[in-house]
């Protein structure tokens, strides 16, 4: 008889290029998933709705994708070092497997389950997955990590990559009496988002999962690849991957991803082609420098990595931080993506930087105000690459040029010149000629006819404080 080992789900919510996984199915067929509702995951106040409502939707298809492999997925709730160990034990594991995450909570939370395990007899072992690299791979001739971009990628890009594990045929499941003895210990069946408390009330623009993000994989490389490089910047146009959500749940594995930019790459019949597959490779190893970053120097996710920011001082103003958040800045370029954000739970990158160099050089307001409420809108709130993009567009962070301003106004002109982005989240601007709207010199009257607001700051003012402040700290 096979002996059982316990797969523990958290951002790997996929069946193929699961190394972990992979790794389980090598030592026994008898591997049984388990998801964990993590009670201090999601008692935070950082957690946004309609993240959980993709994430219900990864578990329905894993949860499938068990049931065809003979296995099953089992859903627990609770504390993950009490919870793990005890279904361990009452259904008789042998080992509890799982793959390894960069975050500080969860590599305090891995300690705390592993000496649980230790203490009832039973073994784990645990894998390094969502990265591209080990992190002790990709240093610098010193040996130490990288704090810069350009110097990581160059290491990066000339690093031989993992190959992907071979796919799983079959597994074995439980019995009936370990599938009582599991049910005894607190297994439920898997929640809705609104039983867990989180209501997201609009569509989910992400289809969830792993056939979806496969689709969608096939998809970009397919067709926007080969324009990535001209069309990233233009929120208008449907020219990122939009895989962001998958990355961070982990419904498509980042190998899987990279063996896609190289197959085509090694297809493609131009120089201008292959640069565009490069310059999403350079967004993919951002995603792996921020990572890389966030597990080397864990005090990102509370401080700057700039320490010297630590006594800059922010107005922090909350009226103009309530503008920010519900798009009522009078600038059309920063409310149109906040509207995006509140709206789909999803903001295109370009705006992004837009609207955090908004919230940090024209409002002065705490980076870290503007993190944690990406962090409870976002459907790929990712604790490092959200981090890190904050981190870079306050001048807080890794950036060998720090001091980085955007002007609302020539950020508009220059990526959304027919004011097409702005036209379909403001649509009560949708009178004004174009240049009123990416220039954002809408007249008070105008402005009164629509109910939209006038600037709430002038950007050359602040932009002129801002810099004092900096230098003052710097």
């Amino acid at each position: 008889m096979a002996n059982l080992i316990i797969f523990w789900h958290r951002k790997d919510l996929r069946i193929s290029d699961n190394i972990g996984l992979s790794k389980a199915r090598q030592q026994s067929s008898k591997v049984i998933g388990v998801f964990c509702f993590d009670t201090d995951i999601l008692e935070r106040d950082d957690i946004a709705p309609v993240r959980i409502t993709y994430m219900i939707g990864c578990l329905k298809e894993l949860e499938q994708k068990y049931r065809k492999l003979g296995s099953k997925l089992l859903f627990i709730q609770g504390k993950p070092n009490q919870v793990i160990p005890h279904l361990a034990e009452s259904i008789q594991a042998e080992s509890v497997f799982w793959n390894w995450d960069v975050e500080p909570y969860s590599r305090k939370r891995d300690k705390q389950v592993i000496e649980a395990l230790e203490e009832k007899g039973i073994k784990s072992q645990s894998y390094w997955d969502q990265l591209l690299h080990l992190p002790e791979q990709i240093m610098t001739k010193s040996g130490y990590p990288y704090k810069v971009y350009t110097p990581f990628w160059n290491k990066l890009s000339q690093q031989e990559k993992y190959s992907i594990p071979d796919p799983l045929d079959s597994l074995e499941g439980l019995t009936e009496i370990e599938i009582e003895q599991a049910q005894k210990v607190g297994t439920i069946e898997l929640p809705s988002a609104t039983e867990l408390g989180f209501n997201w009330g609009n569509y989910l623009l992400l289809s969830p999962g792993e056939t979806a993000a496969k689709e969608r994989l096939e998809f970009f490389c397919n067709y926007a690849i080969n324009s990535y490089q001209e069309n990233r910047n233009f929120p208008f146009i449907e020219g990122t991957s939009q895989l962001s959500a998958a990355l961070k749940f982990g419904a498509i594995g980042i190998r899987t991803v990279w063996q896609a930019t190289v197959s085509v790459y090694e297809n493609s019949c131009s120089d201008e082609a292959r640069k565009n597959i490069e310059t999403w490779q350079k967004e993919l190893a951002w995603r792996e420098f921020y990572q890389h970053c966030l597990y080397f120097f864990p005090d990102l996710s509370e401080r700057p990595y700039r320490k010297k920011f630590e006594a800059f001082t922010w107005d922090n103003n909350e009226d103009d931080f309530q503008c920010w958040c519900e798009g009522r800045t009078g600038y059309p370029i920063v409310d149109a993506a906040m509207r995006q954000l509140n709206e789909t739970g999803w903001m295109h990158n370009r705006c992004r930087m837009i609207v955090a160099s908004f919230l940090t050089k024209d409002l002065i307001i705490n980076w870290q105000w503007g993190e944690k409420y990406f962090m409870q809108k976002l459907i790929d709130g990712d604790l490092a690459a959200n981090n890190g993009g904050w981190q870079w567009s306050a001048s807080t962070g890794m950036d060998s040029k720090p001091l980085r301003i955007f002007n609302p106004a020539s950020q508009a002109q220059k990526y959304d010149p027919n004011g097409e982005y702005i036209r379909q989240w403001l649509p009560e601007l949708n009178f004004l000629d174009t240049e009123c709207l990416v220039t954002g010199k809408i007249s008070p009257l105008d402005c009164c006819s629509c109910g939209y607001p006038q600037p709430i700051k002038n950007h050359e003012q602040q932009q002129r404080e801002f810099k004092q402040r900096y230098n003052k700290v710097k």
